[in-house]
């Protein structure tokens, strides 16, 4: 039963889990993420750190227990190991979990120090281990680096889960690979469908590749067993028998999980969004300089009466982003 201090929304929601968006930049240009000439934001419109935490220690007051920092690429941002460390210490007093979502080329340097200030598991964004396909997803990827840092964390400690999109005629014949290969290394994957958010160079029609139909072809290949195992995000998960792995489906375009949503996310700029597939949002920081946590406190309550029931997500010819701002603004 939810506490007094609780943030429910108008659907009787309860929101315990805050992604934030440190920064907007990434160092790669994945195709179906983004456009190849991105412009982001200038840094002066970018939160401190200090401003950071400050905002997710009133979540973690109003019972939020999970937070997950994401971008862009969190760690191209300097103080973002700083950042970890001062939400790490509220491991244990208000927070169950402190976790990263990452493209991993950056990881090496920094695995360590994450391990340090608590970060135990991480999501690495990993869409083909084909260096030739993995640099035409990313245009600029290097994949040499991507697995120098999955090998880092794997060192310091830290669970991986791979994030791989699912993309028709770019990587759909790696799927298998890629489970077999999470099975030997330990590792959890996550399918997810591409969805329609921001104005890329391509059309995601031709990349769209719904999940149903790739979970029939894998389970012909494996034994996979439904597993009741859940983290706060939207994953349904399999255990591939014989193995450590999960396998876990996001599935928004063909199975809809809107109605047990617990999260909110916050971007650099101090924006609070209340759906990723929507553009009903409130500003945080602008609370926080005028009037401090109290002020924050009655912006977030005052925003959960806005959060939208469900996204409103389709891919089809033609079609437009189901909004403007790119994946890398809101953070995955």
């Amino acid at each position: 039963m939810a506490s007094a201090s609780a943030l429910i929304d108008a659907h009787g929601r309860t929101i315990r889990y805050l992604r934030i968006s440190v920064t907007d930049r990434c160092d790669l240009r994945c195709r179906y993420c983004m456009a190849e000439t991105m412009q982001f934001l200038p840094r002066e419109r970018l939160m401190s750190a200090d401003e950071i935490a400050s905002l997710a220690e009133c979540f973690i007051a109003r019972g939020v227990h999970k937070i997950r920092l994401s971008g862009g690429e969190p760690l191209m941002r300097g103080d973002t190991v700083a950042l970890a460390e001062r939400l790490g210490s509220r491991l244990g007093n208000g927070l169950d979990e402190l976790t990263m979502t990452t493209n991993a080329t950056r990881l090496a340097r920094h695995a360590g120090a994450l391990a340090a200030a608590g970060i135990r598991r991480i999501n690495v964004s990993l869409d083909s281990r084909d260096p030739d396909t993995f640099r035409h997803i990313t245009r600029t990827g290097d994949l040499a680096r991507v697995l120098d840092g999955i090998e880092a964390a794997r060192a310091a400690g830290i669970a991986i889960k791979i994030n791989m999109v699912a993309l028709k005629g770019l990587n759909e014949h790696e799927i298998a690979p890629m489970l077999a290969w999470c099975g030997e290394q330990g590792f959890d994957l996550s399918l997810i469908e591409t969805m329609p958010l921001g104005v890329i160079d391509e059309d995601r029609t031709d990349r769209f590749l719904p999940l149903p139909g790739v979970f029939e072809a894998l389970s012909s290949r494996f034994s996979l067993v439904r597993d009741s195992f859940r983290t706060a995000g939207p994953a349904r998960y399999w255990q591939l028998t014989g193995t450590s792995t999960r396998l876990g489906l996001i599935s928004p375009l063909t199975a809809n999980f809107c109605d047990g949503c617990n999260r909110v996310r916050l971007t650099t700029e101090g924006l609070l969004y209340l759906c990723l597939g929507q553009d009903a949002h409130v500003d945080l920081r602008a609370a926080l300089r005028d009037g401090g946590p109290p002020a924050v406190d009655a912006a977030i309550e005052a925003a959960m009466a806005r959060k939208p029931a469900a996204h409103d997500f389709r891919i089809a010819p033609g079609a437009a982003p189901a909004v403007a701002r790119h994946m890398s603004v809101t953070g995955g």
